[in-house]
């Protein structure tokens, strides 16, 4: 459950949605994702921290920079959660239609 809620918390931010967006479009460095975005480079880093313990991005350090792409395999734990959910819907909607035809009879 801890790893669902890693990557449900960190998701829940639109700042770090949004990076983890511009990070699927390819690798990049905490200076290029300021610059895209409107805070600040300790920010952009606080987010990556979050979003790096969650498993959703990876680092990769070449000398003095770090870039930083999406871990698609981060993503998992949500697929894994929604998936489960997905398998009471079918039945849940059978029994609505079946309740509103017998309110329409």
């Amino acid at each position: 459950m801890s790893e669902n809620s890693d990557v449900f918390r960190a998701l829940a931010d639109p700042t770090r949605r949004a990076i983890l967006e511009q990070l699927a479009l390819g690798e990049t460095t905490v200076k290029d994702l300021t610059a895209r975005f409107s805070v600040s480079q300790p920010a952009v880093s606080q987010h990556l921290a979050a979003l790096r313990r969650a498993g959703l991005v990876s680092e990769r350090r070449a000398g003095r920079f770090a870039h930083y792409r999406a871990n698609p395999e981060g993503l998992r734990p949500l697929v894994e959660w929604i998936d489960h959910f997905r398998s009471f819907w079918p039945e849940r909607i059978r029994r609505l239609e079946g309740l509103l035809q017998e309110m329409d009879e």
